[in-house]
């Protein structure tokens, strides 16, 4: 096992913590109030002040932890529109903790409402005439890659369950704030100013640019008076309002109508959208339990498999952020980046073999073959048992993992009841499709399938298929002591990279007890088996030369997550907020 030098590990310890302070004192800073390091009776963490602040005024005035998310994600549809929006999707879990009275253990649910394709959709959905890929840069905005949006059904279904306040009184805040507007952020501004298609589209380029043609400039107070519109329907007829009349006909219209890509979406595809409520996962690590989004995305799976080929190495004897770190979870994700781009697919179109994936017999035969003195090199697919399924299994052809840019967001937020919700949602790239209507962007998740359906001769589970959700990697999670104590909740922006980010939150908050900012602060390293990613202008570069020594390809390159989670402790709630992106963490 590797030794621990005391001295380095006190090093790192106070670099952890000053990046912990300054991300504390810089998410302050945005939400104009200080947010206590500690809360007693609720919390919630979101990527823009705003979204924080009415969440925060939800709770205190007695709503729960999903009312909390869900006036929130209307807010980030008004202000973070490159990242996620009512015309997107959403996986959301929620706790419920213990009930001793009712003789009740703690109850976890997780809701889908990924983007499904609409019926016109066909294996050829993202090729061209010739039967070649689009090219991405291509095919991430205009009306092909638009999904039917999921996250109003979900949020609606998750609010019948768990919601306390009227469904109303959620949409106000945001109806507000669209009507009289908001000063556009730095961050909103850069994302602006750097999208190669957002002027091509006439509605999206009259929204964020001016007049001359320039990007919104910061401080620009923008005003959305057609969302509000657009809620207002929401508020006053629930989620129906979205997936039939007016805004139903909109949204068809902008993706017919499309000058890039126009492709065929009806107003029976909306109607027919339906949001599931799916078996949530929960597996041991160590003394926790550990709980999941299942497939369609492929995010849980494969942080599971990650952290329990992991658990035979004492992290916890290890330096965070050091060589043999790195190394060992760089190696374990490739294992499971192997399994994950082979397997895993929409459940309801492909038998994906979940419970052999997470068979620990197998996951302890996959992590012997990890050296702690060298890599292994681009890793291959396992066989899952049972032996029964081998042969089904090996029809799928491997669709490798993506590397574009995604924009998505997250909320953790924990109510005055001990609920909680862990939700990552989405409209894709950046600006999703770029086809604005009603106020609202539409997603681009269509381009999540893999472009081609097969390959030398072997269908790829991850193919186009109509009425099918594209495999996602989104992570949202929470995590028990073994008696369904609730231990923290915590998930993050990032495609494929979504598991590594996530990865080594947790890892970081449970083996090596980090607070929830360091554990998030902590910077970021990824494999997806390929490279190993290194986050650019951090301390990981010093330890390129010794990755590299043990046979690692190594890249250094930004590495912008945007982690936000809530950490249980018994003198309070913890807070954290990525200090890559403008969001706060605040609570009472």
């Amino acid at each position: 096992m590797f030794s621990q030098k005391k001295g380095k590990r006190k090093t790192v310890h106070r670099a952890i913590l000053l990046l912990g302070a300054i991300a504390a004192i810089g998410a302050a800073g945005c939400a104009g109030d200080i947010s206590p390091p500690l809360a007693q009776k609720h919390m919630i963490s979101a990527a823009n002040p705003h979204a924080a602040r009415v969440g925060r005024d939800i709770l205190r005035a007695g709503g729960s932890a999903v009312d909390a998310a869900i006036a929130a994600q209307m807010i980030l549809t008004l202000v973070e529109p490159q990242s996620s929006g009512i015309g997107g999707g959403a996986f959301l879990l929620n706790y419920t903790p213990p009930d001793p009275d009712k003789g009740r253990g703690a109850v976890l649910k997780a809701y889908d409402g990924r983007e499904t394709a609409p019926a016109s959709a066909t294996e050829s959905l993202l090729l061209d005439e010739a039967g070649q890929p689009i090219p991405y840069r291509v095919r991430e905005a205009g009306g092909r890659g638009v999904g039917v949006p999921g996250l109003m059904r979900m949020l609606e279904m998750a609010h019948r369950a768990h919601g306390i306040l009227p469904w109303k009184q959620l949409f106000l805040p945001a109806i507000e704030l669209a009507e009289k507007g908001f000063e556009v952020s730095p961050r909103l501004h850069r994302m602006i100013a750097g999208d190669r298609h957002l002027r091509n589209f006439p509605v999206a380029r009259g929204y964020f640019f001016t007049e001359t043609g320039e990007p919104l400039a910061v401080g620009t107070r923008l005003r959305n008076p057609e969302l509000a519109r657009t809620l207002r329907a929401l508020a006053d007829r629930g989620a129906e309002a979205f997936y039939s009349g007016d805004i139903a006909r909109k949204i068809t219209r902008a993706v017919s109508l499309s000058k890039f890509l126009p492709a065929r979406m009806t107003v029976a595809d909306l109607a027919g959208y339906r949001a599931k409520e799916r078996d949530i996962i929960c597996r041991p690590y160590r003394v926790w339990r550990v709980c999941v989004m299942p497939p369609p995305t492929s995010g849980g799976t494969t942080t599971l498999q990650i952290l329990a080929m992991l658990e035979r190495f004492d992290l916890s004897r290890i330096q965070p952020g050091s060589t043999q770190a790195v190394h060992l979870i760089a190696e374990a994700s490739r294992l499971a980046f192997a399994d994950r781009n082979q397997y895993l697919a929409d459940p309801d179109f492909i038998d994906v073999p979940v419970a052999g994936l997470l068979n620990r017999d197998y996951l302890n035969a996959r992590g012997r073959t990890i050296s702690a003195v060298t890599s292994m090199g681009k890793a291959f697919p396992g066989t899952p048992p049972p032996a029964g399924e081998r042969a089904g299994l090996r029809e799928w052809a491997p669709d490798d993992g993506d590397q574009r840019p995604i924009s998505t967001s997250h909320i953790s937020a924990v109510d005055g009841r001990g609920h909680a919700v862990s939700m990552t949602t989405t409209v894709g790239t950046p600006f999703g499709s770029r086809l604005m209507t009603g106020g609202f962007l539409l997603n681009s998740q269509l381009t999540d399938f893999s472009p081609v359906p097969s390959r030398h001769g072997r269908r790829i589970a991850n193919r186009p298929e109509p009425g099918k959700r594209p495999r996602s990697s989104m992570s949202p999670t929470i995590v028990t002591d073994a008696t369904g104590k609730l231990v923290l909740t915590a998930g993050s922006p990032g495609g494929s990279s979504i598991i590594g980010y996530v990865t080594k939150t947790l890892i970081a908050a449970l083996d090596w007890n980090l607070s929830m900012q360091d554990a998030i602060s902590l910077p970021n390293f990824v494999n997806r088996n390929r490279e190993t990613e290194l986050e650019k202008g951090t301390a990981l570069e010093d330890i390129a030369p010794a990755l590299k020594a043990l046979g690692h390809d190594v890249r250094v390159r930004p590495r912008t997550s945007g982690l936000h989670g809530i950490r249980i402790r018994p003198q309070g709630l913890e807070g954290g907020a990525d200090p890559r992106r403008e969001g706060v963490a605040l609570g009472d």
